[in-house]
């Protein structure tokens, strides 16, 4: 096992995954989550997204090929949903059920927000890359460290949620609502400029 390809794909991954980036995000979409449920749904967020990033990288390639599916129209699906949960967050609707109030930690958090598409090119590359059983084990222990630390990132952000008066967050979700808007775009204009 070489530690420079865990070294590697962790920086690569926590780059792409920005958790610092991710933790308003998480904060907006739990707005109305209780502290035990935001930190339920940091955890759900973070097993999700973990298990996408390591059967992405174990299994990626092969599913994208037998899909007959590229990574770039993954990036506009990606896209897509992700502009329809910013629309919801700029007009202050809350995107989950009353049923299963946790359900934003699945999407869109531990994807597309997480477990990005780019996150999961790079793991899917990244195993093309080094293969064999080494090679194969130290980009699974690289993508297992840095959605570790999107984990504690997002557990980090709810002890801070816990302060903060609830129209702080309701503004706060709002401006990342738009932010979001300008990522999903972002993502689709990369996907469409991949494909041609």
């Amino acid at each position: 096992m070489s530690w420079s390809v865990v070294g590697t794909t962790f920086v690569t991954l926590v780059v792409i995954m920005d958790p610092v980036g991710a933790a308003p995000f998480f904060l907006a979409v739990t707005a109305r989550l209780t502290p035990s449920q935001r930190k339920r749904a940091a955890l759900r967020a973070t097993l999700a997204a973990g298990a996408l990033i390591v059967g992405f990288a174990l299994f990626g390639g092969v599913i994208l090929s037998y899909l007959k599916v590229s990574v770039h129209s993954l990036s506009i699906a990606g896209g897509l949903l992700l502009l329809l949960v910013a629309l919801e967050m700029l007009r202050g609707i809350d995107s989950t059920v009353k049923g299963d109030v946790e359900d934003g930690a699945l999407v869109p958090l531990a994807t597309p927000l997480v477990a990005a598409p780019g996150a999961i090119a790079t793991v899917i590359v990244l195993g093309r890359q080094h293969p064999g059983t080494g090679g194969r084990f130290a980009v699974l222990l690289g993508a297992v460290a840095a959605v570790l630390v999107v984990g504690i990132t997002l557990l980090a952000a709810e002890r801070v949620a816990r302060f903060l008066p609830a129209s702080i967050i309701a503004f706060l979700t709002r401006v990342f609502g738009l932010l979001l808007s300008a990522i999903a775009v972002q993502l689709i204009v990369s996907g469409v400029q991949g494909l041609s």
